[in-house]
């Protein structure tokens, strides 16, 4: 935060300007008064006046052509040495203004040139044309110590200045680049929430919807196995609601008591899931190769999701009685196949790409680094095949399958 005085300069450069050009004006003159002997004096009164009030009067343009007030004002500085005034910081009060200003407004570069231009003209004016004689430390050493200060300070003042405009710049980027990942994690999080909404609803509508069918079938031949399936019709309705609850209850607040706490669906929900499509008519076989091993959440969730959902594909484009699931476990991967028996009329399965269950069980192994594919097998059916990484980090090339 600036300070009074800071926004004040800031907010009233020209009372400002004027204040400093009146005082140094003074300055000026009082300086041109300053001699080694008082016999030797110079007299030119009239000339010094005039010297000063332009000298002087140059620091009104010393912010928009600081520059130009540099030239002026050493300019008039030499000449009043040149007429045997002592180069005094009195006398050079305005000259080291502009030189401040030049090294605030400018370079570096450009500062030490201006420097060393104005030094040498008042030196070598002082050394040649002074009537009066003063000793040569004071109109060299005495200058070139007085005209460097100024340059110093400038150049500290505008390197600081750069400095917390770099900081300021690094917190504005910080803060874009928060809102940015801000953006894209409620983005991945609105991709994972609609994923999870597909495939609960899809599966379980898919579900009840064969349940229905063959109770209604049933109801005209084998009444008495009527009740069993309207039951399992009940629990999947109940799973349906249950599981789409707890989905849902994630865009709650954090405190809401009603949250649900239920654990992600994994692998070892898998019996209740074939139990569930047997009831719609389809038998699943399931086959593990190879000794199980611990699973992330995420993989053990997004193993689950893609088998629900490649049993709900069967379950709805394709009338068949058998589907089967193969769990590969090896050192470093987890490999999942799932296919149906090939042995209906009606295709198998969609088109690969069409529609949203391909796309999000492809969606589903890629962000945890593994590999989807989906296709028609060549005896007949559909297959789909995913490879899961069991730990963080790796990932698997993506397969390509011809449907």
């Amino acid at each position: 935060m600036n300070a009074p005085w800071q926004r004040y300069t800031e907010e009233h450069t020209r009372t400002v300007d004027t204040m400093a050009a009146v005082l140094l004006f003074a300055a000026f003159l009082f300086g041109s008064e300053i001699t080694m002997s008082s016999e030797d004096r110079p007299h030119a009164v009239g000339l010094t006046i005039a010297l000063a009030a332009v000298g002087c009067g140059a620091l009104f343009w010393q912010r928009t052509r600081p520059r130009a007030a540099v030239a002026v004002s050493a300019v008039c500085t030499a000449a009043a040495a040149g007429l045997g005034h002592l180069p005094t910081p009195l006398l050079l009060g305005a000259l080291m203004l502009a030189l401040y200003r030049l090294a605030v407004d400018t370079d570096r570069p450009t500062a030490r040139r201006y420097y060393l231009g104005s030094l040498a003209l008042v030196v070598s004016v002082a050394m040649v044309f002074d009537p009066v004689g003063n000793a040569w430390p004071l109109k060299t050493i005495g200058p070139a110590a007085w005209l460097l200060l100024p340059v110093v300070a400038g150049n500290a003042v505008r390197l600081q200045g750069a400095y917390l405009e770099a900081v300021r710049a690094r917190a504005e980027y910080a803060e874009r680049s928060r809102e940015e990942e801000a953006r894209h994690r409620v983005a991945e999080e609105r991709m994972r929430i609609a994923r999870e909404l597909h495939d609960v609803v899809a599966h379980h509508l898919a579900l009840a919807n064969a349940q229905a069918g063959t109770a209604a079938h049933l109801s005209r031949t084998h009444p008495d196995q009527v009740h069993g399936i309207l039951g399992d019709l009940a629990g999947t309705t109940s799973a349906a609601l249950r599981e789409l609850k707890a989905t849902v209850g994630l865009l709650r607040a954090t405190d809401d008591p009603g949250l649900p706490l239920a654990p992600s669906p994994g692998l070892a929900q898998l019996p209740e899931l074939t139990e569930a499509c047997e009831s719609a008519g389809l038998t699943v076989h399931v086959s593990v190769e190879g000794t199980p091993r611990p699973l992330t959440a995420g993989v053990d969730l997004t193993a689950y999701r893609i088998v629900q959902e490649a049993l709900t594909n069967v379950t709805k484009h394709a009338s068949v009685e058998d589907a089967y699931v193969r769990i590969g476990w090896s050192q470093d991967r987890l490999t999942l196949t799932i296919a149906d028996d090939g042995t209906a009329t009606a295709p198998a399965a969609p088109a690969t790409g069409r529609g949203f269950g391909l796309i999000g069980m492809r969606e589903r192994a890629q962000s945890v680094g593994g590999a989807f594919a989906a296709g028609h097998r060549d005896g007949g059916g559909f297959e789909v095949t995913t490879r899961l990484p069991l730990y963080a980090g790796a990932t698997e090339p993506e397969e390509e399958r011809t449907p």
